[in-house]
């Protein structure tokens, strides 16, 4: 009921305030008029007395009034001579604001608004957060707030956490987790990704060791292993890198997910992607990364960091790194502007706009992307795939 008072409440101010206008325009008129005749009427009788003080001869004060009395007949002739008439209401406009309005506005709440839905506080809504992760992780936050050493509830929240891109409460969240509950490859790996996160996008010191424990649970960890040998190649220790990548290749079916974005490193650090035999059955002898010259095949593709890029990041401070890391994603997207038949940059430019939480300009490389390599191909499908891994809407990307 209370919704519905303050509803007619705001209805009648909002038409008082459309209507004020209509009703007052011509008493305003009226107004103007009667007080431009009430200003000569008194310059009138100021002139008489300045001529009876003797500042100004009769001649002056003749010529003056009769100044004076020829505008003030010319405001007195606008003047209607009969009955002034009712004021004009304009009916229609009045009716329009008083009617009109508030019945669409009441049927446009009706048509897209649940009148019938009870009223839910706050603390109704985190009873029941249904789909609302905003709800579900404030639920969460409560929860924990009063649970501290609720393990699981830190291992559920911390995934989330990094999905939303909140990375440093992502990383508390992990590391609690993993000290409540113990280490476990998926807890590693995710506090990994985070400190990536972090660090924008760099394989630090710390996330490498935390990825060579969660080996020590998992050897065959297909996400530990891939970072590690990122690590590496971000070192530029190319070909150590790219024996890892090979090695990860090797050991993946055919059909993982993840073997597309692998082999690209395998052609970055000079390497063939694997598959890409020419004798092999549906091979493409042409394609891009079966051979180490082919465009963005080796070390010096754009975007890929040197190392001495490498080495300059380890001794700058996290401002200049991130300037550092701006400076050379916007050198890719520049280059991929020019040469958008580039593949490896592609993903890469998306990834980094992801890293650095960009994701209106990780969208639009997404878009530029998938019109040099639209999505019927393996290749526009790659780069869809790695936007729904990072969560950048697909919605017009293809169009």
């Amino acid at each position: 009921m209370l919704f519905w008072i303050l509803v007619a409440v705001l209805t009648a101010a909002l038409a008082v305030i459309l209507l004020y206008p209509l009703l007052r325009g011509a008493k305003a008129a009226d107004n103007i008029r009667a007080g431009e005749a009430a200003v000569y009427r008194d310059q009138l009788r100021e002139l008489d007395r300045d001529l009876n003080g003797g500042l100004i001869t009769p001649e002056e004060a003749d010529y003056a009034r009769a100044e004076i009395g020829r505008r003030l007949i010319a405001v007195s002739a606008d003047e209607p001579a009969e009955t002034p008439k009712p004021a004009r209401h304009h009916h229609f406009t009045e009716a329009f604001v008083l009617l009109v309005l508030p019945v669409l506005g009441l049927c446009l709440y009706l048509t897209t608004g649940r009148p019938d839905l009870p009223s839910q506080p706050l603390e109704a809504r985190l009873e029941n957060p249904g789909n609302d992760v905003a709800v579900l992780i404030t639920k969460a936050e409560r929860h924990l707030a009063e649970k501290p050493d609720d393990g699981k509830g830190w291992d559920v929240l911390a995934p989330i956490y990094f999905r939303t891109m909140r990375v440093n409460d992502a990383q508390v969240a992990y590391r609690n987790a993993i000290r409540l509950l113990g280490p476990s490859p998926v807890r590693l790996d995710g506090l990994a990704e985070t400190l990536m996160a972090v660090s924008d996008g760099v394989v630090t010191e710390e996330a490498r060791q935390v990825l060579e424990q969660s080996l020590t649970l998992e050897p065959d960890n297909p996400r530990a292993r891939f970072y590690i040998a990122l690590s590496m190649e971000q070192a530029g220790r190319l070909d150590e890198a790219r024996q890892a990548f090979e090695a990860l290749a090797k050991q993946s079916p055919a059909d993982a997910p993840w073997l597309p974005l692998v082999n690209e490193h395998i052609a970055m650090n000079g390497g063939a992607k694997s598959g890409a035999d020419p004798a092999a059955p549906g091979a493409d002898p042409a394609a891009p990364g079966a051979d180490p010259a082919a465009p963005g095949a080796g070390p010096a593709a754009p975007g890929n960091p040197t190392q001495q890029d490498v080495a300059a990041a380890e001794t700058m401070s996290a401002g200049d790194r991130q300037q550092m890391i701006r400076g050379m994603v916007d050198s890719l997207d520049a280059k991929l502007s020019e040469d958008p038949n580039n593949f490896e940059g592609w993903v890469r430019l998306v990834r980094s706009y992801a890293v650095l939480n960009d994701k209106d300009r990780a969208a639009g490389a997404l878009k530029r992307g998938l019109a040099a390599f639209p999505p019927p191909g393996e290749q526009g499908r790659q780069l869809l795939a790695l936007a729904r891994e990072l969560g950048i809407a697909t919605e017009g990307a293809t169009q």
